[in-house]
């Protein structure tokens, strides 16, 4: 019950965060878009940390390993994923007109809009299936109380990532209820991931240091690549670096205090 509630929690988050439509009348304010940018990027890197790479250090020196070995080349398979799948796959963010990936003419904008934030949810998936699975598993040095502070911490900057979805989805003329399904759908892959990730580290427990620094590397590819230039992108920008500074002190408190 623990694991499966783990994996929900941040697609409960997505969920209610594109549940936004139906309360709001118009687009979101630029102000507070940028700062529901700067949040979700101050938790994804504050996980990324503490809830990623410090334990992935810990526990390979357990292991008799080099503390920094697994921890890098985990971390630079993670972005290297990331930036192979930004490649590939066709994807528009939120605010730009031209399309990333491999260019296509069949795909609908919306579509490619919805593909983009789903991008962001794989490694969020993956994080927090590999911090379940290291909870799970004898001298991680990871406990159910930090995985489950990762998962709602990941819960947290999904809201908004969530409302600024389905959002600009009603503003391209979609109903409100297309918009917000498509806008939960995107989260969908965050359980799927984190299972997936759960059963590979089942089978060969030796290369949880490796996930777990894989999962970080891919989180701050989104951060680097995507969240924080939308958040300082035009005018206001200091306040997307302010939602950074709260998104990352409340995720920093979380995983100390139930770690």
């Amino acid at each position: 019950m623990n694991m499966f509630t783990g994996l929900m929690i941040p697609f409960l988050g997505t969920t209610l965060g594109s549940a936004m439509v139906f309360l709001m009348k118009n687009k979101l304010d630029d102000r507070l878009e940028k700062t529901l940018l700067g949040f979700a990027s101050g938790v994804m890197v504050a996980a990324s940390v503490w809830s990623l790479l410090i334990p992935s250090i810990e526990m390979a020196e357990q292991q008799a390993k080099i503390g920094w070995l697994p921890a890098t080349v985990g971390f630079l398979l993670g972005i290297a994923f990331l930036l192979v799948l930004d490649t590939v796959i066709p994807h528009l963010h939120v605010n730009e007109t031209e399309p990333e990936g491999i260019k296509t003419d069949k795909l609908k904008k919306t579509t490619m809009m919805v593909f983009a934030v789903t991008l962001h949810n794989i490694p969020e998936g993956m994080a927090v299936g590999v911090a379940l699975a290291g909870a799970m598993s004898a001298n991680s040095g990871i406990t159910l109380a930090a995985a489950l502070a990762l998962s709602i911490g990941i819960a947290i900057q999904n809201f908004p990532e969530g409302a600024i979805i389905s959002m600009p989805l009603k503003e391209e003329g979609m109903s409100k209820t297309n918009s917000f399904l498509l806008g939960a759908l995107s989260g969908a892959v965050e359980p799927l991931f984190g299972l997936i990730t759960i059963l590979l580290t089942s089978l060969v427990v030796p290369i949880l240091p490796y996930l777990l620094s894989f999962a970080a590397g891919a989180m701050l590819y989104v951060v680097v690549e995507e969240l924080i230039p939308e958040s300082q992108n035009g005018s206001h920008s200091n306040i997307g670096t302010i939602g950074f500074a709260l998104g990352f002190v409340i995720m920093m408190i979380l995983d100390v205090a139930l770690g």
